[in-house]
């Protein structure tokens, strides 16, 4: 199977019009859920499209599901075992009438997923903020083929904050500090603190030597992930919408150890631009060409490592600084 990650959400099946909570039907702004997380993952929800919407006229909300989710799903089991609720958490009875404008919640039933490898090292917890150390192979958030295999799925249950959410990004395969909000109420002044800017990230990355290259240097082009596309595209004339500065700060055999200070958080920046300067990052399996890995093959880390990250905090002013407890070269763990 070819490396996907960033590749998020299940293959189609035939009647399914994309995944719970997501357009084409999905647009509204759901309520709060009424069921709780589950093993560190909150229910999904559906909502039911206006009548005319499609040439399938249907009369019970039964027929709905059965249309809506894709064939392999059991979901008259389902609604044996009283699986789907409201909003109010009352079971949806399968010949209930068609009611559009609903919202239906219920628990995936998730596939089997090989266990990553690797310490997740908790570096700081507050009644906000939970920063921890990801080892390379473990997903953010919980997407297509990596649910219960994800440090927000994984931290939700072992710390007991059903709420916790991350405060920005950070690749699967990438490893080095993420920092997690512990409620909801939190999300907003730490995500934007992100968003704008505000926070100093530093990277370290193994990769070639090349005397040709005059360093330090700062990249600057215009990045954009195409969907279905796994490497992202260089446009050029286009306004500059992803800079990074590279430094080489050491060696390590023949290859060299570059910081990493993007200004910009654009996907696969990092990635792209050391590809672009003729020196991709070892173990990168989409950059200089997408390599056929397995993934449950974790044999061979991205050798990049989210070393440092600084900024002021935007509830109390506080200066935070986290750094990595990992070292170039990552090994598997």
């Amino acid at each position: 199977m070819t490396s996907r990650e960033e590749q998020g959400g299940a293959g189609p099946g035939r009647r399914r019009r994309g995944s719970p909570g997501e357009p084409p039907y999905d647009r509204a702004v759901p309520p709060r859920s009424p069921l709780p997380p589950q093993d560190g993952l909150n229910a999904v929800w559906l909502r039911t499209p206006d009548r005319g919407r499609e040439a399938v006229a249907w009369t019970t909300m039964g027929e709905w599901l059965r249309w809506r989710l894709p064939e392999k799903v059991d979901v008259s089991g389902m609604f044996t075992a009283e699986r789907f609720v409201d909003d109010d958490g009352t079971p949806v009875a399968d010949a209930a009438p068609y009611r559009p404008h609903t919202f239906v919640w219920f628990y995936r039933d998730l596939r089997e997923e090989a266990p990553v490898p690797g310490a997740l090292h908790l570096l700081h917890r507050d009644e906000r903020l939970v920063v921890v150390d990801k080892p390379a192979f473990l997903a953010t958030i919980p997407r297509g083929r990596h649910v219960r295999e994800s440090v927000v799925v994984r931290l939700r249950d072992q710390l007991g904050l059903p709420e916790l959410s991350p405060a920005h990004r950070l690749d699967r395969i990438t490893s080095g500090v993420l920092v997690l909000t512990t409620e909801r109420r939190w999300r907003g002044p730490y995500q934007m603190l992100f968003q704008r800017r505000e926070a100093r990230k530093t990277y370290r990355a193994l990769a070639p030597l090349d005397p040709a290259l005059t360093l330090p240097t700062t990249v600057s082009n215009h990045l954009v992930k195409r969907r279905g596309l796994f490497q992202v595209e260089v446009v050029a004339d286009a306004p500059p919408n992803a800079i990074t500065r590279v430094v080489l700060e050491g060696r390590h055999g023949e290859h060299g150890v570059y910081r990493l200070e993007p200004a910009t958080g654009r996907t696969h920046q990092l990635r792209a631009h050391l590809h672009g300067l003729g020196i991709p990052i070892v173990g990168d399996p989409v950059y200089p060409e997408v390599l056929d890995v397995a993934l449950d093959d974790f044999r061979h880390p991205l050798q990049l490592l989210a070393s440092e990250l600084a900024f002021t905090d935007p509830v109390d002013g506080t200066d935070r600084v986290y750094a990595s407890r990992r070292a170039l070269p990552l090994h598997a763990e």
